[in-house]
C-alpha cells in the first residue's frame, strides 16, 4: 500500500535548450517547482552550454534545483545541481565520483522494477518511471509511467520517484495518488495556449486534489 504520510506530490519541470529565460521565470513565479531538468534531446554537450548559462541563474534566483541530462562533467563545471541519467551515458557510480556527495543524481528506469532496484542500490537521489520520448526533434512517443509500478516502489522503498512520460491533466492526479513524489511536465506546459503559468496552475490543482 502507498505510504499514508508521504509529502504532497511536487512538479518536476522539464525544459529544452533554447527556452527563453523570461518564459522560465514566468513559469517559476506561477507555482512552486521542485526541480528543473534541461533535456538534451540528443544535443551534443557543447550545445547545452548556452542554455545552462541563461537558464540556470533564473532557476537559482527562484531557489529551484537545476539539473541537466547526463554529462556529469559539464554539470560540475557549470555549477549545476546534478544530473538525470538517461541510461545512455555514464553509470551512476561514475557520475557520483564526478559530482560529489551533495549533487542530485536521478536515473531513468523505464518500466523496469529490476532497473529501479539496481539504481536504488547505487546511490541515486531519485528514480524515474516512464520515458520522456524523443523530444521535439524525434517522433518517438513518451512512455507514460505505470501507476501500479509507482505504487509498488513506494511500498518497497523510501527513495523518491518521478513519474515521467506524457504527464498531463488526465493522469497527473492518478500518478500522485499512486504515490509519485514528483510528476514531470514538459511540452504541455510550454505549448499551452494560455501560457506556462496557466498550465502549471492547472497541474498544481490536480496534484492537490489527489490528497483531498
Amino acid at each position: 500500500m502507498v505510504r499514508d504520510t508521504r509529502p504532497r506530490c511536487q512538479i518536476y519541470l522539464v525544459a529544452e535548450p533554447g527556452l527563453d529565460p523570461a518564459t522560465l521565470a514566468m513559469a517559476l513565479e506561477a507555482e512552486d517547482i521542485a526541480c528543473i531538468l534541461l533535456r538534451q534531446d540528443a544535443a551534443r554537450e557543447e550545445s547545452l552550454r548556452p542554455s545552462i548559462d541563461v537558464l540556470q541563474p533564473v532557476a537559482h534566483q527562484h531557489e529551484v534545483a537545476f539539473l541537466i541530462d547526463d554529462h556529469p562533467a559539464l554539470a560540475a563545471e557549470t555549477g549545476c545541481d546534478g544530473v538525470h541519467l538517461s541510461g545512455n551515458g555514464e553509470p551512476i557510480a561514475a557520475a557520483r565520483r564526478t559530482l560529489g556527495a551533495d549533487a542530485i543524481i536521478g536515473a531513468s528506469c523505464g518500466q523496469s522494477r529490476h532497473a529501479a532496484i539496481v539504481a536504488g542500490a547505487s546511490d541515486v537521489d531519485y528514480v524515474a518511471f516512464g520515458g520522456f520520448g524523443g523530444g521535439p526533434a524525434s517522433k518517438a512517443p513518451a512512455e507514460a509511467a505505470d501507476p501500479e509500478l509507482v505504487s509498488w516502489w513506494q511500498a518497497m522503498m523510501t527513495i523518491p520517484c518521478v513519474a515521467v512520460g506524457g504527464v498531463d491533466l488526465a493522469n497527473a492526479r492518478e500518478l500522485a495518488r499512486a504515490g509519485a513524489d514528483f510528476v514531470a511536465v514538459a511540452g504541455g506546459v510550454w505549448d499551452h495556449p494560455d501560457g506556462p503559468a496557466a498550465a502549471l496552475q492547472a497541474v498544481a490543482i490536480e496534484l492537490a486534489a489527489a490528497f483531498e
